[in-house]
């Protein structure tokens, strides 16, 4: 199916060939009336394509011919882009300078050159042209209609189940959704239930399984299946369900409901009094849609739905299965259920078929058949090297279930759209298990053509039309939203959505295109050069790559491979580049049809920016965390007026933006933006922006020059924009400064829209927060808020009944005296604290010194007794006079760090803040993670700490006044990670405490001196995999640690061969090159290596040497470590090498 999207790619050229500024450009040069003849070519190629592609699959000749014109259209393209760079070079020259009009449409050169090197190309590229159509003409193809509006060949479906099949795999499955089935008795409406997931998944055979099963088909009176894959004709479908209506009848009732003309009419009234008359509505009915592909909303509920929820008695359901999440959104009134993929029963499935004739389960092949998806092929092969070979060839593409399943998917492809199926064609270009970025994805689609503008929709609203598409079909899947890091230093999140695909799809992606490939490919020749259009290099093993003048590569995507220079890129051709190492004479780009370009975390010189200005035909531009970036160019403006995205994450030396940057106004991603006083750079440039969208970070807030500039920046209608940062610095640590001036002005008239996600604000230096922060609609849609830096201000928005903050994360704020100001409290009765952030998952408050309480009446009393329903996480840094801990009920992780006593009049027995905040009884039993850091006033923990049944981890650090850890921490069943971190007075764990931590696997003792002591030395029974004690320079830590029996080291032995490479390693670098102190560090260095690989869970170890004599004294204490497989074979194998290594060298001597 490689053959079928050749007509997408002539279709795309033949609509350039008649844009208007091409056509501009060959009048001027003479040359319209070749373009014209290029286009008729394209047009009547174009009219016999469509029937090419069936004849194709068995005519190599016609592939070949298929291949040709392929490579002619793609270098037809090429030389329009030529037509069309010259036309928006032009337009960029006319804004830099109006009466500069001496050179028309031409190029520095000599007009008189270009025109003839063009129309030499242009010849060129007619003549192979018209030899291919010569040649189309004597394969008798006839002109057809679109192959995608031609029916395809539907496969039918049944309700019969072989009772000898054994089906794997879908038990679970079938006891759910019966019971959704038998759960509907009740419903008086008739029910809609669809099955939903990938082609190939077994939808239909898990409503076969339903549909027979023994205590579904007692429940319902009448039971019909009907096979919709093919036309789902409102009237066709009718006459279907009711003969099978007809047909569940007694049969003395089957004739007289039979009698009429009711079959040969096409009338909906009197075809649905038919359907009434049959079923009426007391009989409970299961009807089963298997294969339902149609996704007219209008007609499902404007003709569909009125006639079958209308008939039948209480509880009847409709079964639907589609593999489109679009059938199911229209459909659907109880909760979908989608086929999930099969993991281990797979095999049981593979290993009954290929182990049925009474092949022996070798060990080894069942490690490969678990590789291989043929069991029935297999059952005739009982060698291992029959296996093998089979494991090699791929033959499962030709034979049995894999291609079956193929079939089956390649249906789900010819229903897809032509733009669709290129761009997922494309989806090929990333490996198996690969993540694909979706904003990426789509921009690569843009890049390369696939995406043409329609109505109103922009490039970019269509292509993420496109993507959901995918995703509803189930093309591409395991969507979700990931958090990736904006800021160079890592404490700068913004969200985005990532997706993958599954095997077989990738499988089917390869299957439908042979344009893409991965430089391994190309290297085996699994691929050819001339085929690929599109690369990735997704390691550095291709240091020396050079791309020849054969290769027509559009999309390079090569992030990890070094470019020395512009010398080793195919520049003619390249829609879309990705680098992130150039080295510094890479000065200059000159792919004058580049769309997407990213230099992200490259060193990009003033040369390399000013040449990324004369690409005119550049949509997206990549710049994240650029080192040293410090200005762009102005140029910028004026040349790239086709720019739609403009990435500059993490820049953080970005002084200000290029004047006039709101002339830009096709940009919909612009996700940074610096406020300067200079003229075109200011707020104000944001005005003209319509659609910016996602995320977009404004810095230097401070430098706003007046209230009117903020004004005009007009955020509150950019609808589009889900995130926002707002930072009164260039940086987001900045502090305020010590005149705030009209900032708190300036912030009321920068309020965004009520539907903002994600709200960052940094260095506010205003007393209070502007009014519209005070109005709690403005959140209605706040699902993130992060204030620091806000020194002055006493309050924050009110969002603490917000329905959607799910995160919140205070950091200095020093004036802050509560979270929730004026809270009213309604109803609920004395024993029912009231609940505040209802949805709020995770709270961080770090460095707020004033806080004194989570919430204060409306008449300003405090109200300590509050719930926080689902909060998971809660971490509390310094702030000193937080006494209270509200309920948590199902809190997961709490980190408390640097907090102190303060005796307040509320606490008259004076206890410690630290053990009011650590109340165990106010814990609930659902903690996992429990940090305590940096408490000195802390001098013992709780003694039910056990009753934390559930806790996993646990880290005491920096409690310097801490004794002992309590006796009742043999509780702690589930813990895992125990640390004890510089709390020196803590001297010896609890008598046998290690003993009753069953899941314990790790032990970090640092900066706790006698406590380390006593664990060298031992005494007790530790059952732990990982100690860490603090390394000391008389490596006493080597000595033999007898009482943890899991970790005992080869110490003399290791450390000989640890102090023998290192100074081979010293003696190479040479004794002058090293000072003292170099020396020190290195050599401490090697011990930590060796110390960690020795504390590790060793598995397998290999020993060289040339006497034998030695190994026992190598291999001391080895069967200490109960994690080591075959021992007594490894050592017979070892001495084995090492006799033939010394045979070997005698017989040389």
């Amino acid at each position: 199916m490689a053959e079928s999207l050749l007509l997408l790619v002539v279709r795309s050229v033949a609509c350039k060939a008649t844009n208007t500024l091409v056509q501009a450009v060959t009048r001027m040069c003479g040359l319209d009336n070749d373009r014209q003849t290029l286009e008729r070519h394209l047009l009547a190629v174009e009219c016999k394509l469509a029937n090419m592609e069936e004849r194709s699959q068995t005519n190599a000749y016609l592939r070949s011919w298929m291949e040709k014109l392929k490579a002619v259209a793609y270098e037809a393209d090429d030389l329009l882009d030529d037509f069309l760079y010259q036309a928006l070079r032009r337009k960029a020259q006319v804004r830099e300078s109006p009466s500069h009009k001496i050179l028309g449409y031409f190029t520095h050169r000599s007009p008189l050159l270009y025109h003839f090197a063009m129309s030499k190309k242009l010849k060129g590229v007619l003549n192979k042209i018209k030899e291919l159509v010569e040649e189309m003409n004597t394969f008798g193809l006839e002109n057809s209609v679109n192959r995608e509006d031609r029916q395809h060949p539907w496969r039918q479906t049944h309700s019969r189940l072989d009772e000898s099949t054994k089906i794997f795999g879908r038990g679970d499955d079938m006891k759910v959704v019966a019971k959704m089935l038998l759960d509907q008795q009740d419903q008086q409406k008739v029910q809609v239930l669809p099955i939903f997931g990938m082609g190939g998944l077994g939808k239909t055979t898990l409503a076969k399984m339903v549909y027979n099963d023994k205590d579904v088909q007692p429940h319902f009176q009448l039971k019909m299946w009907h096979c919709a894959s093919g036309n789902f004709d409102v009237i066709v479908l009718m006459k279907s369900i009711i003969e099978l209506a007809i047909n569940g009848l007694p049969e003395n009732d089957k004739q007289p409901a039979r009698n009429g003309n009711w079959y040969l009419s096409d009338n909906i009234v009197l075809l649905q009094m038919k359907l009434y008359e049959v079923i009426g509505r007391k009989k409970r009915f299961l009807l089963v849609l298997d294969d339902v592909w149609n996704e007219d909303r209008w007609m499902w509920e404007n003709e569909l739905k009125p006639l079958l929820c209308y008939v039948g008695g209480p509880g009847s359901v409709i079964i639907v299965t589609c593999r489109s999440k679009q059938v199911v959104s229209i459909m659907h009134t109880v909760k979908p259920h989608e086929l999930a993929f099969l993991s281990e029963e797979e095999w049981e499935l593979f290993s009954k078929k290929a182990f049925s004739n009474g092949i022996e389960k070798q060990e080894e092949l069942v490690t490969i058949g678990r590789r291989i998806a043929m069991g029935g092929l297999l059952s005739s092969k009982q060698q291992v090297w029959e296996w093998k070979a089979i494991e090699k060839t791929n033959i499962g593409d030709n034979v049995g279930g894999k291609h079956e399943v193929m079939h089956i998917l390649k249906l789900s492809y010819k229903h897809l759209s032509s733009e669709i199926k290129k761009c997922f064609a494309f989806c090929a270009l990333s490996p198996k298990h690969y993540e694909m970025q979706k904003d990426k994805l789509i921009q690569l689609w843009i890049a390369n053509g696939f995406i043409q503008e329609e109505g109103t929709m922009d490039l970019t609203q269509k292509g993420e039309f496109i993507f959901h598409e995918l995703v509803w079909r189930s093309f591409l899947q395991d969507m979700e939203v990931v958090a990736q890091y904006s800021s160079y230093l890592g404490n700068i999140k913004y969200e985005t959505v990532v997706c993958k695909m599954h095997d077989l799809m990738h499988d089917l992606a390869r299957d439908v295109s042979n344009e893409c490939a991965t430089i391994e490919e190309l290297i085996e020749q699994k691929a050819l050069v001339k085929n690929t259009r599109h690369l990735q290099i997704p390691d550095v093993k291709s240091e020396n790559l050079l791309f020849n003048g054969k290769t027509s590569l559009r999309t390079l995507l090569a992030p990890s491979w070094t470019c020395k220079d512009t010398n080793q890129l195919p520049q003619a051709s390249l829609r879309a580049l990705h680098l992130e190492r150039i080295l510094t004479n890479f000065k200059s780009l000159n792919a004058k049809h580049l769309r997407y370009l990213d230099l992200s975390y490259c060193i990009v010189s003033a040369t390399l920016l000013d040449s990324i200005c004369l690409l005119y035909n550049l949509q997206t531009l990549r710049l994240n965390h650029c080192k040293g970036l410090r200005h762009l160019p102005e140029d910028m403006v004026l040349s790239l007026r086709k720019l739609i995205n403009l990435y500059l994450f993490g820049c953080q030396w970005l002084e200000w933006m290029p004047r006039n940057i709101g002339q830009l106004n096709k940009l919909c991603t612009l996700t940074t933006f610096v406020v300067d006083t200079r003229d075109g750079c200011g707020i104000e440039e944001l005005k003209d922006l319509w659609h910016l969208r996602n995320r977009l970070e404004l810095y230097n807030l401070r430098k706003i020059k007046s209230i009117e500039n903020a004004k005009e920046a007009n955020l509150q209608q950019k609808q589009n924009l889900n995130e926002l940062l707002y930072s009164w610095g260039r940086e987001i640590y900045d502090e305020p400064e010590n005149e705030a001036c009209n900032e708190e002005e300036v912030f009321q008239c920068l309020k965004p829209h009520s539907k903002i996600q994600i709200l960052e604000l940094y260095g506010y230096g205003g007393r209070e927060i502007p009014q519209w922060m005070k109005d709690s609609q403005m959140f209605q849609c706040l699902r993130k808020l992060i204030i620091t830096n806000w020194t002055r201000c006493k309050n924050i928005p009110v969002v603490w009944l917000s329905l959607s903050l799910e995160y919140l994360s205070l950091h200095n704020m020093d004036k802050l005296h509560t979270l929730c100001g004026n809270l009213c409290i309604e109803g609920g009765g004395h024993n029912t604290p009231p609940q505040i952030f209802p949805k709020l998952k995770a709270m961080i408050l770090d460095n707020l010194h004033s806080l004194e309480g989570w919430a204060v009446s409306s008449t300003g009393m405090a109200i300590d007794s509050l719930t926080f329903p689902v909060l998971e996480d809660l971490e509390i840094y310094n702030c000193p006079k937080l006494t209270s801990f509200p309920l948590i009920p199902v809190l997961k992780v709490l980190r408390v760090k640097e907090v102190h006593t303060f005796p307040f009049s509320s606490d008259p027995e004076g206890t410690p803040q630290i053990e009011r905040l650590l109340d165990i009884s106010r814990l609930p039993t659902t903690l996992e993670i429990l940090w305590i850091e940096g408490s000195p006033c802390l001098v013992a923990l709780p003694s039910n700490l056990g009753d934390l049944v559930k806790l996993k981890e646990l880290v005491v650090q920096n409690c310097i006044g801490l004794k002992a850890l309590p006796d009742g921490m043999d509780g702690l069943t589930s813990l895992r990670y125990l640390t004890i971190m510089y709390s020196p007075a803590i001297e010896q764990l609890p008598n046998g405490l290690l003993e009753r931590l069953p899941a314990l696997d790790y032990l970090n003792i640092w900066g706790c001196p006698e406590l380390e002591r006593r664990c060298r030395e031992g005494g007790g029974s530790y059952k732990c995999s990982n100690i860490w004690l603090q390394r000391d320079v008389k490596r006493s830590l080597w000595r033999p640690m007898e009482t943890v029996p899991t970790i005992k080291k080869l110490r003399s032995y290791a450390d000989r061969v640890r102090a023998s490479e290192l100074d081979k390693c010293l003696q190479k670098i040479g004794e002058d090159a090293l000072t003292k102190k170099m020396r020190k560090s290195i050599e401490q260095l090697s011990t930590g290596i060796v110390n960690r690989l020795l504390h590790g869970p060793l598995q397998h170890l290999r020993c060289d040497g040339t006497d034998s004599r030695t190994l026992d004294e190598t291999l001391e204490n080895m069967h200490a470590l109960n994690r080591m497989f075959g021992l007594d074979t490894e050592k017979a194998v070892m001495e084995q090498k090492i006799n033939t290594k010394v045979e070997k060298q005698q017989t040389q001597n």
